[in-house]
């Protein structure tokens, strides 16, 4: 497949670097020389330097050969024009822009991407992805990661076992036996930054990252078997007004479950529309990392605090002095890759990468065939599918024991008949299963063996 990214920054570098590890053509794409320069030399891809938007740089970057085009840049006009150019002049067949504004998503607005205008086939609003990523962690507390899989049946769970977790020395292979009636399984272990299988990893340690695929309907009885209240949080203190707050906010409010909601804002002007048009919140004009407005924000009883402004540093200290001051538990973003190996041993309970969250969202709109949902585990060590199993399908009617994959390959979950199997080594995948496999990226091609399927757009 031939692809265009439009932007070299931290997301079109990672869309290009997953992309050409599965032998796709990839062309990126950006004003930037010292961008530029370091995608040649680092990635088996072909930079272009030269505007996005621009006819003659679309036509050195050979669009009327492309597949797809993935407009990343920072800017929304740029992406759009993008993909307008490669449609218009190009016959591009699929076009992806990250969009940010929401004057450009308002539903009023919605045929300005239809086909006969501006015909964009998947908008990635970033913002959006973000809130939705945070909202699904507060839905279940302790988590560092969580995703819903198999049409919400399944839940994708990391959790970080501290001291007073019950589980701590515990033999992986035992955990089941303690607790026969819950329907789940440890999938992953992340012990001091290094990946293992369950096997491998033997027993739970203090401070592994565990991740575990749950039967939905098990979800809170298998938070309490780590050592997680059962308990949604209720008073979540957000710092930053941005969009991602006021979405994040937006979103608790549409759930209705009469949360206590402080938003922590440090502009002036920022802090007044938002008083002005947020309804379910109490607005406080001044900085996370004053003491004064954090105890104003009644620091000591929340239950959440979530950092969100456009600062990693300041995401990250508040966090700290949030949790220092009495709150549970800190959520917070972090753009720089090169601070997510010190978040959690300062303190912080959950890390959100930005770049992870957008690049996992592309690559959900460039998988063909049945794949369903994949997401990126946290630190991007493995991919998490979600695979509707057709009848040409390698894997129809074979028992998994027999499919010889690689031990870092795992079939977390089958999906059928309204049930959810976590699976031993003899179960027999059958025709329309949904099947949930945990997979290092090295290894996407052995997915798309076993679903007879390749990595393509659709």
């Amino acid at each position: 497949m031939k692809v265009i990214v439009c932007g070299a920054g931290q997301v079109g570098y990672s869309i290009a670097a997953y992309l050409a590890e599965e032998n796709n053509n990839v062309t990126i794409v950006d004003q930037d020389v010292e961008l530029i320069t370091r995608v040649n030399d680092e990635l088996d891809v072909s930079g272009i330097v030269g505007h996005a938007s621009n006819p003659d740089t679309l036509n050195e970057a050979n669009a009327s050969e492309a597949d797809l085009l993935i407009a990343v840049t920072r800017s929304d006009e740029v992406n759009m024009m993008a993909c307008q150019i490669g449609h218009s002049l190009f016959g591009i067949p699929k076009k992806i822009a990250r969009i940010r504004h929401k004057s450009y998503l308002k539903p009023e607005w919605s045929n300005l991407f239809s086909r006969t205008h501006m015909p964009i086939d998947v908008i990635i609003s970033p913002e959006n992805i973000i809130a939705e990523d945070i909202y699904s962690r507060l839905s279940v507390p302790g988590t560092t990661y969580a995703t819903t899989l198999a049409q919400g049946a399944v839940h994708v769970l990391g959790v970080v076992c501290n001291a007073d977790c019950p589980l701590i020395n515990t033999p992986i292979e035992q955990i089941k036996t303690l607790f026969p009636d819950l329907n789940f399984n440890v999938v992953s272990v992340l012990r001091r930054g290094e990946p293992l299988t369950a096997e491998k990893a033997y027993h739970i340690e203090e401070k592994d990252e565990v991740f575990i695929i749950v039967d939905s309907q098990h979800l809170k009885r298998t938070m309490q078997a780590f050592g997680f209240a059962s308990q949604e949080a209720r008073r979540i203190v957000i710092a930053g007004g941005g969009n991602v707050g006021t979405e994040l906010t937006k979103l608790l409010e549409k759930r209705g479950r009469g949360e206590q909601i402080k938003l922590i804002e440090g502009c002036a002007s920022r802090s007044q529309y938002l008083s002005e048009t947020v309804k379910n919140a109490v607005i406080l004009h001044g900085s996370a990392l004053e003491r004064d407005l954090l105890e104003q924000a009644s620091i000591s009883r929340v239950d959440t605090f979530i950092a969100t402004t456009n600062h990693d540093e300041t995401n990250i200290l508040s966090s700290l002095l949030a949790k220092q001051y009495g709150a549970k538990r800190a959520i917070t973003l972090v753009s720089n890759p090169a601070y997510s190996p010190l978040v959690g041993p300062l303190g912080v309970d959950s890390m959100i990468s930005p770049r992870a969250l957008l690049v996992a969202s592309v690559m959900r709109h460039i998988r063909r065939g049945r794949i369903q949902h994949i997401h990126n585990l946290r630190h991007g060590f493995a991919e998490v599918i979600e695979a509707e199993v057709s009848e040409s399908a390698s894997i129809a009617n074979t028992a998994i024991g027999d499919l010889d994959l690689p031990d870092s390959v795992v079939v977390a979950a089958i999906y059928r008949d309204n049930e959810v199997i976590l699976p031993d080594d003899e179960e027999v995948v059958r025709v329309h299963d949904l099947v949930v496999i945990l997979a290092p990226q090295v290894h996407a091609h052995i997915i798309e063996k076993l679903f007879s399927i390749h990595v393509d757009i659709f």
